[in-house]
């Protein structure tokens, strides 16, 4: 293990997340952390003003979609690596640690898995439960790495990765946005290529409590379809 202190930016990716963040914020160990960032979508319930007021550092979106939350907070993050989590009670703030411990064993990426192990999530439906299996199962015949959650916003990963992947490129995510009319993140994309450029990948469990305020952004089936859709070009650009 590496006995140097990482680096780590912890991003908070907020949209009318008010009441989970006087919730959660409170909870955060600062120490853990070189730079916690809210990255905010254009909340109009106090979320950013709320952070500001509380000593955290905001960004506040200029496009709409959590893709490009991540695209215009780059050049401000200090940290070597990066947690991605939001403030909604989906994501243990104990599992934080956990996360950057693990990432210190020499991992690229390390995943906060919903499904290995123990954990459970309470926020699945049967719809997102069966989505998550069989979208982690496609990654995993597709692109070769036993995943058990690929589609999870809770992950540690080395600031570099994302030019190494390139998940800072539009034609990456244009094609599926285009053909399904939305607006997709790159996690899963991030899973996808990890996975073929054999980069090193962990996974941890990690419970997904309920969400405790705020109003579910999920786009169930247009999402599913962009990223499923997504999945299958990147397997077919990977033969060429």
């Amino acid at each position: 293990m590496n006995s140097t202190k990482p680096q780590v930016t912890l991003l908070v990716l907020t949209l009318n997340e008010i009441i989970g963040m006087k919730a959660i914020m409170p909870e955060i160990d600062r120490s853990l952390f070189t730079q916690i960032l809210v990255v905010d979508g254009g909340s109009t319930d106090g979320t950013a003003e709320w952070a500001r007021d509380n000593g955290f550092e905001v960004h506040v979106q200029s496009r709409k979609g959590i893709r490009f939350a991540y695209f215009e907070v780059m050049s401000k993050v200090r940290g070597d690596y990066i947690i991605s989590f939001s403030p909604d009670g989906n994501c243990p703030v104990e599992s934080l640690k956990r996360l950057i411990d693990k990432i210190s064993e020499g991992y690229d990426l390390v995943i906060g898995s919903r499904y290995l192990g123990p954990a459970i999530s309470s926020d699945d439906d049967w719809i997102t439960a069966f989505g998550n299996w069989l979208f982690t199962r496609t990654v995993n015949v597709l692109h070769g790495y036993p995943y058990t959650d690929v589609m999870t916003i809770l992950r540690i990963y080395r600031k570099d990765l994302i030019t190494r992947l390139g998940l800072d490129k539009d034609e990456a995510y244009e094609l599926p946005e285009k053909l399904f009319g939305t607006l997709i993140s790159w996690e899963p994309l991030m899973s996808v290529r990890a996975a073929r450029a054999r980069v090193k990948i962990g996974e941890i469990p990690v419970d997904e409590p309920a969400r405790i305020g705020g109003v579910r952004k999920l786009q169930v089936l247009r999402w599913g379809a962009a990223y499923y859709f997504q999945f299958w070009w990147e397997w077919l650009a990977g033969r060429k």
